[in-house]
């Protein structure tokens, strides 16, 4: 069918000999040959002939029954190695993938499992700004506290952009360094994170994520133009957890050292004291100059980097939220919000917002309360 299309279109002078052959992803020279044999004898002399033929080296079948008459009735249980040494010893001379095949097909022997993928370490990206990694590693980093320290660092040079401690790694947690990240150097290509269901719906446990129906967080790198990529295994992760190893071993006993008790001095300290530290101790050069971070200029970052559902306001001007009542407070702008549908963000310091379109109409605090409306809660979300 593609070459009647391809031979049209030549013939009626709209296609090159070339152009067709390009087409139908052959040479000029064999695009003349089908020319000949349409020609000739219609679309049947296109047909390949050798798929006519049996092939010359096919072993006749009664000697494959009798290979698979004779494994089943005097060798069931036999691996196929030591069945093909016998075998061979007495006379046979087929190869070794021959009667393994053969044996497979009649579902005599079963497939061994395969030897696993051989693994190349990945090359670093080229330069700054190209793929940015975030992993949270739980671990006692003071004495009888177990926290998460999420790092956000660049595949190019290990340097970490972002890094502190939470109570559990989740959405909230996620958003706040990639926040910082933004805020520090700009938007970035790509980010690389394991499965955590913050970051990736995954319909089968172990399975491939489902890049089609985005949690909150995919939400907003989709948003944002930044590219998510899903590792399937900690080797893949490699240089985020090698770095997580020098924390473990490093970050407790400089904490202790300094006598820090609570996760507020621990972040302090990470903050102004060990990040910067360990940047000029382990940050290494990136192979290419430049970067490939893009200034952020929308100052509402925070409504794109938060959570975001639709609810449908109720007849008091009410949302339901999360087990609260949120109070729509009159404005200017409409008589009322009654059924219509609304948006409410919540924010990473657990407050939150209603907008209705791009208009922000009130803002709570994470208890529920109106915060007093002023003009700058009024602003434009991008």
């Amino acid at each position: 069918m593609r070459f009647v299309d391809a031979y049209e279109g030549w013939t009626s002078q709209r296609l090159t000999q070339a152009e067709a052959a390009d087409i139908l992803g052959v040479t000029d020279r064999t695009f003349r040959r089908y020319i000949n044999r349409y020609e000739a004898t219609g679309v049947e002399g296109l047909l390949d002939k050798r798929i006519e033929q049996a092939s010359h080296r096919m072993a006749p079948v009664d000697e494959v029954l009798s290979l698979e008459s004779l494994y089943r009735c005097e060798f069931m249980g036999w691996n196929v190695r030591h069945f093909h040494n016998w075998y061979k010893r007495e006379g046979g001379s087929r190869s070794y993938t021959w009667v393994k095949n053969k044996l497979q097909a009649a579902q005599l022997v079963s497939k061994a499992k395969g030897k696993g993928k051989h693994r190349k370490r990945r090359d670093r990206s080229p330069i700054e700004g190209m793929m940015i990694h975030q992993d949270g590693s739980t671990h006692q980093w003071i004495d009888g506290e177990m926290w998460d320290l999420i790092v956000t660092m660049d595949d190019a040079t290990s340097e970490h952009y972002s890094m502190f401690f939470v109570h559990e790694e989740g959405t909230a947690s996620s958003f706040l360094g990639v926040e910082e990240t933004i805020k520090a150097k700009g938007l970035f290509c790509s980010f690389y994170t394991d499965r955590g269901s913050h970051y990736w719906h995954t319909p089968v446990a172990g399975g491939k994520v489902d890049k089609n129906n985005p949690t909150q967080f995919g939400r907003a790198m989709n948003h944002l133009g930044i590219n998510m990529i899903a590792a399937y295994s900690p080797e893949a992760r490699g240089r985020s957890e090698r770095a997580f190893r020098t924390h473990q071993g490093r970050l407790p006993k400089e904490l202790k050292k300094a006598g820090i008790k609570t996760m507020r001095e621990a972040n302090n300290y990470l903050k102004n004291v060990y990040l910067p530290a360990f940047n000029l101790e382990f940050k290494v050069q990136a192979k290419e100059a430049g970067n490939a971070f893009v200034p952020y200029l929308d100052s509402n970052l925070s409504e794109v980097l938060c959570e975001h559902y639709e609810r449908t306001v109720k007849k008091d001007n009410c949302v339901s939220f999360d087990a609260m009542t949120l109070q729509i407070p009159a404005n200017e702008y409409r008589m009322n919000y009654v059924n219509v549908k609304v948006r409410v963000h919540r924010y990473i310091n657990g407050e939150m917002s209603v907008f209705h379109g791009p208009r922000c109409l009130a803002r709570y605090t994470c208890c529920g309360e109106l915060i007093k409306a002023t003009k700058a809660t009024e602003e434009v979300a991008a």
